[in-house]
């Protein structure tokens, strides 16, 4: 947890415009940059944090222990605005999403989410659940194979990888990080294999968001968000891949337009749901990129509740 470095994190505390007595929400509190941010421009305010991963939790609770206006919640953040109603608390000040990978999850070997490390197929964010990376290599059935790797990694070889995929786990299960990226190496042109970047990149992503049903739950949990935020209240979200960011830009121009009949003489004075704070997305600077790669393809989006 040492090394974690919160992704855009000067502009995401400006642009959240923070009330130094008001209640703000980290759905995903990994290493915990993002909050502790947050609770030093606290005063009496209040910084609730959310992670499904328990190891994050222990961890990011320990950090931040010297902040008697914080505590955290062990769910999915689809589920915050039920946990937080059990807590009598249901308007808030400000919302942060996270949506990468916690930089621990990659970097532990044992968790199965890198393809850095050879270690059991895992990639489960809530390690109390069944579904496993591994389960789904193994039992899955070729279209759904391909299926995953097309729309959730856009692997253009999804088929030929899905091919070998079924054609090696007859010889023998699937076990582990390395045993996929063989087979996934096996798989690719040789002209592929010599391009820049991992070859088995984008299907890890692939089943990581499978394995989490992280774009399911995406929108669902977006909604719930904004019905959160008091009047004024803004939402940051910051996104790593551009499935992530495309259902949040859909999501937020819709509700940042009044939808009418076009061609009508219509005046209307409904006012949209939300506002867009900044209309262009917020990318890294070249300083972060610096001093942290893996933030090459982070985008920012800051909305405010009307």
């Amino acid at each position: 947890m040492e090394n974690h470095i919160p992704v855009l994190l000067k502009e995401t505390i400006e642009n959240l415009n923070i009330n130094p007595s008001g209640t703000y929400i980290d759905m995903t509190l990994g290493g915990g940059g993002h909050a502790e941010a947050i609770l030093n421009e606290l005063d009496d305010g209040e910084l609730i944090g959310f992670d499904q991963d328990e190891f994050a939790i222990q961890q990011t609770t320990a950090k931040l222990s010297k902040y008697p206006n914080f505590f955290a919640i062990r769910d999915n953040f689809i589920y915050a605005k039920e946990r937080l109603a059990d807590i009598d608390i249901f308007k808030v000040d400000g919302i942060v999403f996270d949506l990468g990978v916690s930089s621990f999850q990659f970097d532990l070997p044992e968790r199965g989410f890198s393809y850095r490390f050879d270690n059991e197929l895992d990639m489960r964010m809530d390690q109390n659940q069944i579904l496993t990376a591994k389960e789904i290599v193994n039992s899955f059935s070729y279209d759904e194979l391909v299926k995953i790797f097309f729309e959730y990694g856009e692997e253009k070889f999804a088929r030929l990888i899905a091919k070998n995929i079924c054609i090696k786990r007859e010889e023998k299960p699937i076990d582990t990080t390395f045993d996929l990226v063989d087979i996934i190496k096996d798989a690719l042109p040789q002209k592929v294999l010599h391009k820049k970047g991992h070859p088995a990149k984008k299907v890890f992503q692939a089943l990581r968001i499978a394995v989490n049903n992280e774009l399911g739950i995406l929108e669902e949990s977006l909604q719930k968000a904004i019905d959160l935020l008091k009047p004024k209240g803004r939402m940051a979200v910051i996104t790593f891949h551009s499935l992530e960011d495309r259902i949040c830009k859909r999501f937020f121009k819709k509700l940042s337009v009044i939808d009418l009949p076009k061609g009508l003489p219509i005046i209307s004075d409904e006012e949209p749901t939300i506002s867009l704070v900044n209309k262009k997305v917020i990318t890294v600077s070249e300083n972060e990129l610096e001093n942290n790669n893996r933030a090459h393809s982070a985008k920012l989006r800051i909305i405010e509740k009307n």
